[in-house]
């Protein structure tokens, strides 16, 4: 029994921190669960081309608003389209707008935040003024204003993302780092003349990785929810693109002649969003160290 105990703990402390991580979540039963949820929608979004039974932009209007049959899983929408097709392909919009704008976002957010943390009173005070400005302004008017001016377009929708979510890393990030600057690691190394740029890549962003961690796996479906929301208005992804909100926009339409479009385009919204924020609370109990101490 002691010779097992001791096996496990060495090999959680010898192996590189990631594998840890992974381990710990994998153990976890709604971690496990939901990482396999989301890792199913990553490879239908990678491999759309291969897994979508057909073109999701091909016409069919003889098969207009068909219901779920062998050939067409989810049915047809109100022009013959295969709506698996258009839902595996809007899995790909959804990812690729969650991934270039969380990661804009953690960017921008990370920069500031170290920058502010780091810099003196003035820099930080101004950063600090900036970031609420934007926090300050609601998204949707933000949106519409980004929209009006430059047009409704995946680019669009992706700078008005990661603009309106940046100020939620960078107040994490300068909120560690004024915490952790006074650590003695940090006096330490300053001591012996490290750069602030060091300073921050090697000894201040490692200890940063697990509470952005979980709030990148919480913010995902938000930036999920607010794709499909702007291209449920119509200031979005644009047809004929697939995107789970204008499929929806497209279902609500034709809601009572084809529900069926609408829990197409519904369904993938919801298990997303649930599948990440199951995995962010499981993220949040694995990188939790009282937890981790208890073990």
């Amino acid at each position: 029994m002691t010779d097992a105990t001791t096996t496990s703990v060495t090999d959680d402390s010898t192996a590189p921190r990631r594998f840890v991580i992974l381990r710990r979540l994998l153990r976890n039963p709604t971690g496990a669960v939901a990482t396999m949820v989301i890792l199913l929608f990553i490879i239908a979004a990678i491999a759309a081309p291969l897994v979508a039974p057909y073109d999701p932009n091909a016409l069919a209007p003889r098969l207009r608003m068909q219901g779920p049959t062998l050939a067409n899983w989810l049915g047809t929408d109100q022009i013959g389209r295969d709506l698996l097709s258009r839902v595996i392909y809007g899995t790909r919009t959804a990812f690729k707008v969650a991934l270039l704008g969380t990661g804009g976002a953690l960017f921008a957010g990370m920069a500031m935040g170290m920058i502010a943390g780091l810099g003196s009173k003035l820099v930080d005070s101004f950063l600090v003024l900036i970031n609420d400005s934007v926090k300050a302004l609601p998204l949707v008017l933000f949106a519409l204003v980004l929209v009006s001016i430059y047009g409704p377009s995946m680019t669009t929708l992706i700078f008005v993302i990661s603009a309106s979510m940046a100020p939620g890393y960078f107040r994490v990030v300068r909120n560690q780092v004024l915490v952790l600057r006074n650590a003695d690691f940090v006096v330490a190394a300053e001591a012996i003349g490290s750069s602030r740029l060091r300073l921050a890549a090697t000894h201040l962003l490692p200890n940063l990785i697990g509470p952005i961690l979980v709030l990148v796996a919480m913010d995902i479906p938000a930036v999920i929810g607010i794709e499909s929301g702007l291209s449920f208005l119509g200031q979005g992804v644009q047809p004929p693109q697939s995107s789970w909100g204008n499929m929806l926009a497209e279902g609500y339409t034709y809601v009572r002649q084809a529900p069926h479009i609408a829990v197409a385009a519904g369904l993938p919204i919801v298990i997303t969003t649930i599948a990440f924020t199951f995995l962010g609370e499981a993220l949040r109990d694995v990188l939790d160290p009282r937890k981790i101490a208890r073990r």
